[in-house]
Parts: C-alpha cells; structure tokens; sequence
C-alpha cells in the first residue's frame, strides 16, 4: 500500500493526491478495515434498501407509510 500510496503522490492527479492524504489521516482505519475479519457489509445491505424505498415513495405519501413498508419490507 505504501508503494500506492508514494507512486500517486509523484503523479500529476490533484484527486488522487486528495484521496491518498486522507488515507494517511486514517491510516490505522484503512488498515483495519483491510485486514481485520468483521464487515459491516449486512448493516450497508440494509442501509441501501431503506434508501430504495424512500426513493421509490419520493413526494408520494408521508413518514407513516414509509415506515410500515420499513418494517413491513
């Protein structure tokens, strides 16, 4: 990673310069989310499918009938 990391600092790419600081900023976190055996990957599923729905009743309907079809879905 920290070949990567050198090699974009060298190139010409002002955002691939932004994304490799903030790397550096939360190095120890990009780290353990590369190498440690959890994920958050079940709670982004459900993240993503309540976005669906809300995008799916956009300007339809009110708060009550998105949150049946949250708890009904």
């Amino acid at each position: 990673m920290l070949d990567w990391l050198d090699a974009v600092r060298q190139d010409d790419l002002p955002s691939l310069h932004t994304l490799a600081a903030g790397i550096d900023r939360d190095r120890e976190a990009v780290i353990a989310g590369l190498t440690l055996p959890w994920s958050s990957g079940v709670v982004e599923g459900h993240v993503n499918r309540i976005k669906i729905l809300k995008r799916q009743m956009f300007g339809r309907a009110g708060f009550q009938l998105l949150r049946k079809r949250v708890l009904l879905a």
